[in-house]
């Protein structure tokens, strides 16, 4: 991930406030996560004010908390600014056990060749939109305060590995709310500067803002919420706007009160654990650890318990103070790479003017972040980057006609020739219309783009693998890559077989189905 973006490096966290933010971060997603298990997926509204399980000093395990322990190794491996969306996905597949809906849609397509962006995309049409990646945004902003355009990056190579559209959407709209809570309390202001950071027409927009038009024409929160159902009834349960719009609701109507606003949250229903911890991670970060009441610390304690990640091949912290702390050098470590970054002191807390004037301005998270296309993929050569944007996807039947675009960009080397190759079996009827071999040409710092049109022929198994050779006229070798299809009619997923999501398992209740070939 390029660190394009430059924040005059003017601000300062004073290390024991952000430390503390971190911790009550963590802490706040734990409550919430634990308040809400019981209720989960339960489509209706609930009146509660403390836990309803006896807990003796455990949190519930949850996977909005855990499944960031992934990305966590990932990021103390490769470093904050190395991480990308390929990155990502192979640490999900070794390090991610859970199986469940999008989780496992994404899984399966990467296992075959369908890397991310695609693998949020393909296959995917009922959990593309869901709640899996917003929950888990919280990573992303503690290693970014108060640089929700930097977080808002990682959200979405992060969250397009299992999601596109609104589940992309969200969470960038919850990353960005988060990094920008270490620098601003007030509530109303945050949900302005997440919303400037995507569509305006998007359907997580869309409930966000009747969830604060609700709260400002003087309904109650049940009011609100069922106004939010209604207006996401076409999308069905357990998806991300709805969700979203709940923890949002629980923001709003706490007025600050952190039991209250969680107790909230976890009352609209539907995916409670995840609108309960998104909820308490928000407060937890503008109250810091020290402002969370110690009544909702002490039945769960500090531990951390996991369920959705590998217990082999995982470095897991085991209390939230090891968190913090492993996060926190993540943190030290993108100062010394980004010296524009948002930095820690020991001195006072120092904010500049013009960073709180940035956070008004959502013009470089459209341009840069949600100007990616999740039909892409790209190959990363040794000499430059080339990228394939589908017009719709990866599957495709027999006999059909798809425009792609292919993107040449950051070549290293000026005026030279870069030959792409498509070595298809002609004999299976697959072919470029326009030929199958194309030259681009480079210069530096410069881009080249071509329109083409590809001709789909027979699927010899349900995935085809069709071999590319790249070769730079200024080098004597060539680099081999494969672009991976999928016939459109051979997978059956996504079907869901209970009204309890949490039994909407893609590899039980949808199984994927081999037609004949």
């Amino acid at each position: 991930m390029a660190q394009d973006r430059k924040i005059p490096g003017k601000s300062f966290l004073n290390f024991d406030e952000y430390r503390d933010k971190v911790l009550g971060c963590w802490t706040g997603k734990n409550i919430g996560g634990t308040l809400g298990g019981p209720m989960e997926g339960k489509q209706c509204t609930w009146d509660i004010d403390f836990y309803t399980q006896d807990l003796s000093g455990t949190p519930a395990p949850n996977d909005d908390l855990d499944l960031q322990l992934a990305w966590l190794n990932a990021v103390e491996r490769y470093g904050v600014y190395n991480v990308n969306e390929k990155i990502l996905g192979q640490y999900w597949l070794m390090q991610v056990s859970g199986p469940w809906n999008e989780y496992g849609v994404g899984k399966m397509n990467m296992t075959n060749g369908i890397l991310p962006p695609l693998s949020g995309l393909c296959n995917n049409d009922v959990w593309k939109n869901s709640n899996g990646a917003w929950i888990r945004s919280e990573i992303w902003a503690c290693l970014f305060p108060g640089d929700p355009d930097e977080a808002a990056q990682l959200a979405w190579c992060d969250s397009c590995v299992d999601h596109a559209d609104d589940g992309i959407y969200a969470e960038v709209f919850t990353a960005s709310l988060e990094a920008a809570a270490f620098v601003e309390s007030d509530v109303r202001k945050l949900l302005e500067y997440a919303l400037i950071r995507i569509p305006k027409d998007c359907r997580v927009a869309r409930s966000v803002h009747i969830a604060m038009d609700s709260y400002d024409n003087g309904k109650t929160w049940k009011e609100a919420r069922e106004a939010i159902v209604a207006d996401s009834a076409d999308l069905g349960w357990f998806q991300a706007p709805a969700n979203v719009a709940f923890a949002v609701v629980g923001l709003l109507y706490g007025e600050g009160d952190f039991g209250k606003s969680v107790c909230i949250a976890v009352g609209c229903g539907d995916d409670t654990d995840c609108t309960g911890a998104t909820c308490g991670s928000v407060l937890g970060i503008i109250k810091g650890r020290k402002g969370i009441p110690q009544k909702w610390i002490d039945p769960i304690g500090n531990t951390i318990q996991t369920v959705a990640i590998n217990t082999i091949g995982t470095f897991r912290p085991k209390t939230l103070e090891e968190l913090t702390n492993r996060v926190i050098a993540c943190k030290r470590f993108a100062e010394q790479t980004n010296p524009a970054l948002v930095r820690l002191t020991d001195g006072p807390t120092s904010i500049d003017p013009e960073l709180k004037e940035r956070l008004t301005d959502g013009e470089y998270v459209a341009k840069r972040v949600l100007a990616r296309s999740s039909r892409t993929v790209d190959f990363e050569l040794p000499w430059c980057r080339f990228e394939i944007e589908f017009e719709k996807s990866p599957l495709m039947m027999p006999g059909d006609v798809q425009t792609i675009k292919c993107h040449l960009d950051k070549c290293h080397f000026f005026n030279s020739v870069l030959k792409v190759e498509w070595l298809f079996n002609t004999e299976d009827g697959w072919g470029i219309q326009e030929g199958n071999i194309q030259c681009f040409n480079s210069y530096h710092g410069g881009t080249t783009e071509l329109v083409l049109h590809l001709e789909a022929g027979k699927f010899s198994d349900a995935f085809l693998h069709i071999p590319l050779r790249f070769t730079l006229n200024t080098m004597n070798y060539p680099v081999a890559a494969y672009l991976t299809f999928q016939k459109a009619d051979v997978l059956q997923m996504n079907t869901r077989g209970s009204t309890d999501p949490r039994l909407w398992d893609p590899f039980d209740r949808s199984r994927a189905r081999l037609n004949s070939l």
